[in-house]
């Protein structure tokens, strides 16, 4: 079902939370206080965490503040006693994605899990699969397909591929597209943008009836469906 970390230094309430979520599939580890769960998130990776807001060193909201800024980024859900607004924006702002006052239904509990897990997951999918016209780009295999067929690119190809798909239907220049694919300033006395775009062009259109990289004279390419 997925790997939870859960953050509680009660163990009473410890306990609860791991036996349930075992029985209901979930493998749990489980931290008794912020710095050992800093270390161990630091070497390990999780599907959720689970923490509660009053430990006995870091609180969960500066502990959930100091993930995010690791780039942890998998979904919060804060535990608390104390039921006020002004906690649960703290807790909110500092990249917590769910509050569930204690005490809870283990049932509510395993519902607001599921539902984050859910989310999620199509938020990843939704990040690294890119879409345009019957192109797909998986940005995690680094692979390129077009109406089901895969097309091999070469690191620089796919960078470039990548740039146009994240914007569609935009005029990208020279200048631009040399920036951000090979980092440089654009030597207007060379032709290489030109040429990697025909490289490009030829990858994804080839045995295809319509074209999708255009040239803009004077201005740039722009990947468009006509």
């Amino acid at each position: 079902m997925g790997n939870v970390f859960l953050v509680e230094d009660e163990s009473k309430v410890a306990a609860f939370i791991s036996k349930g979520l075992e029985e209901n599939g979930y493998h749990t580890t489980v931290a008794t206080d912020g710095f050992s769960a800093k270390t161990i998130l630091d070497q390990e990776g999780f599907d959720i965490i689970i923490m509660d807001v009053m430990l006995p060193d870091i609180n969960g909201i500066e502990l959930c503040r100091q993930i995010r800024k690791a780039n942890i980024n998998a979904p919060v859900l804060m535990l608390t006693a104390l039921d006020n607004v002004n906690n649960k924006v703290k807790g909110l702002q500092a990249g917590a994605d769910d509050y569930l006052v204690k005490p809870f239904h283990f049932s509510e509990l395993l519902a607001r899990i599921e539902a984050l897990l859910r989310r999620f997951k199509r938020t990843q999918t939704d990040q690294q699969l890119i879409l345009f016209s019957d192109l797909k780009l998986d940005t995690w295999s680094k692979l390129a397909e077009r109406a089901g067929v895969q097309i091999t690119l070469t690191a620089k190809e796919y960078a470039l591929l990548e740039l146009f798909m994240r914007y569609p239907n935009k005029t990208l220049s020279r200048e631009y597209i040399a920036e951000k694919v090979w980092g440089i300033e654009f030597d207007t006395g060379t032709n290489f943008i030109d040429v990697y775009v025909n490289y490009l062009r030829k990858k994804i259109e080839k045995g295809f009836k319509s074209k999708l990289i255009h040239t803009n004279i004077g201005m740039g390419y722009i990947l468009k469906d006509i």
